[in-house]
């Protein structure tokens, strides 16, 4: 059945990669979506494009989750173009490694301002604006329990992460809106593919009882899962879609 008023799904960090399956697939399932994007608008309009191309209805919103003022102008912008916001999906995040003796203050500056702070941002406007019914989805990742060496900084803002997501769906008591996360295993982007060997990526795709790397879709599906009418019981909690590796 159509929805007589599409929701509306604010995705962050979705020009490419996972944000771009979760925007597509989400689409699919009916839901008007924000696509953000930190810089680069081609790709951003050009998933759009896809989007309406197929029936859809999308809006590309520039922001860099990490400027709270940029945050705030972008709900603004859904609330305007749309009436308000449903859900908000946090894809956005970027992954330096190096040792803790060998990472400078830029490398840790830089991620905790995009994947902790800038999620902190989303997760505030969310916690003030969403609509009953509403779903917040965290993209945390599986280096959480994994914790391998060079993953520190990444792995410390992704832990923090998954503590908000518990914390916040506590303080929503009472609003009707779920909160959780989603943990990836190694996925085959270019966040994951950028600078590792062939045979670091043989290694890691073997990793899983599942013999393979995940795909953007696959995380996908888990959103969707979450975002959709069967996940409306699941609150508080962080699923590790990562055939298996933990």
């Amino acid at each position: 059945m159509t929805q007589q008023t599409p929701k509306v799904a604010i995705v962050t960090g979705a020009s490419g990669g996972i944000g771009a399956a979760i925007s597509e697939r989400l689409a699919q399932d009916g839901f008007t979506v924000v696509v953000n994007y930190a810089g680069n608008a081609a790709p951003a309009e050009a998933l759009v494009r896809k989007i309406e191309a197929a029936g859809g209805r999308a809006l590309a919103a520039q922001a860099d989750v990490s400027d709270p003022v940029a945050v705030g102008r972008m709900f603004d912008a859904a609330q305007t173009a749309f009436g308000g916001v449903d859900v908000l999906v946090n894809s956005a995040g970027i992954m330096t490694l190096a040792t803790i003796a060998d990472s400078d203050d830029a490398l840790f500056d830089r991620q905790i301002a995009i994947n902790l702070k800038g999620t902190f941002n989303t997760l505030r406007e969310a916690a003030q604006r969403l609509r009953s019914g509403g779903r917040i989805i965290n993209i945390s990742s599986s280096v959480v329990g994994l914790l391998q060496p060079t993953y520190s900084v990444y792995a410390a803002t992704k832990a923090a992460v998954e503590a908000m997501t518990s914390v916040l769906a506590k303080e929503l008591r009472g609003r009707n809106i779920t909160v959780n996360a989603i943990a990836p295993g190694p996925t085959a982007t270019k966040l994951f593919l950028d600078g590792k060997p062939q045979a670091v990526i043989d290694h890691l795709t073997k990793l899983a009882p599942l013999e393979r790397l995940g795909q953007p879709e696959d995380i996908a599906h888990a959103v969707a899962f979450l975002a959709g009418p069967d996940g409306g019981w699941i609150n508080g909690q962080t699923l590790r879609a990562n055939g298996g590796i933990i």
